[in-house]
């Protein structure tokens, strides 16, 4: 089989557009990511999954991380975190129970570390969460490749 045509099936899925978030000795990290999910209600867990060859990979290790769920109109902070850097920063951090945030996302997952599993080229990270808050907006979807929209009624 074969992988570019496995990811482009799987891209059939759509997801939301993350940012995780984690602390540094050097300050605030983040990286764009749509594998996330939850796992447990009890105890509450959610699972993120970071690629092996990522610098995202030695900053999650055993260390907090917040997840933020971007906003439809956040399109250009998703750009910004996978590696498109601009020239003003298209967000504001906003301090929450475990590190920064981006403030006015649609909602925010503080987690400790709980397990790390291997996945193949990627692993995965759960963490238990510490604190959430959700608020009004439409999601930030990804896919086929391309940032969508959700409809809602």
């Amino acid at each position: 089989m074969d992988i570019k045509e496995f990811r482009n099936c799987m891209g059939h899925f759509a997801t939301g557009i993350t940012i995780v978030t984690s602390e540094t000795e050097a300050g605030t990290h983040g990286f764009t990511a749509n594998s996330f999910t939850s796992i447990s209600l009890d105890p509450m867990l959610v699972l993120v999954s970071v690629d092996r060859k990522t610098k995202a990979l030695n900053i999650l290790k055993d260390n907090n991380f917040i997840v933020n769920i971007l906003k439809q109109n956040q399109q250009d902070i998703a750009m910004h975190f996978a590696g498109h850097k601009q020239d003003t920063e298209p967000f504001e951090w906003e301090e929450g129970l475990l590190g920064n945030r981006i403030k006015d996302s649609l909602a925010y997952i503080e987690c400790v570390p709980w397990r790390t599993y291997d996945g193949g080229d990627h692993v995965l990270f759960l963490g238990e969460v510490k604190s959430f808050e959700y608020s009004g907006g439409k999601p930030l979807a990804y896919y086929r490749g391309e940032f969508s929209e959700v409809v809602t009624k």
